[in-house]
């Protein structure tokens, strides 16, 4: 029973480890798991998406690039919102959308 405590102690310390190296040296991670794929062109600006002829609404988008929270990076985000295509005001926002970036492997 004690060697399987230690087997756990140590495999959780192992882990403890990796988390740490890959997350403080840089290009581990990008060496062992790809690079992200690159970010949209036009980051943090509004533009106007086509939608139906028919939807009485203006869809404008833009894609943010959030704060780290650590471990895990930043986190893109896709912001939606409609206009009335005659006043120009803002009808309608919906929620914020995480968008999960691919990794690219070599």
């Amino acid at each position: 029973m004690f060697y399987v405590f230690l087997l756990l102690v140590a495999a959780l310390g192992a882990l403890v480890y990796l988390a740490f190296f890959m997350s403080q040296v840089p290009g581990a991670k990008e060496e062992r798991l790809g690079q992200l794929e690159p970010l949209p062109p036009h980051l943090g600006k509004w533009l106007k998406v086509d939608t139906n002829p028919d939807e009485k609404r203006i869809r404008e988008e833009r894609h943010l690039l959030g704060e780290s929270n650590g471990f895990g990076g930043s986190k893109l985000l896709l912001q939606v919102r409609y206009r009335d295509p005659i006043s120009k005001e803002i009808v309608e926002i919906m929620p914020e959308e995480r968008i999960r970036r691919k990794r690219i492997r070599p």
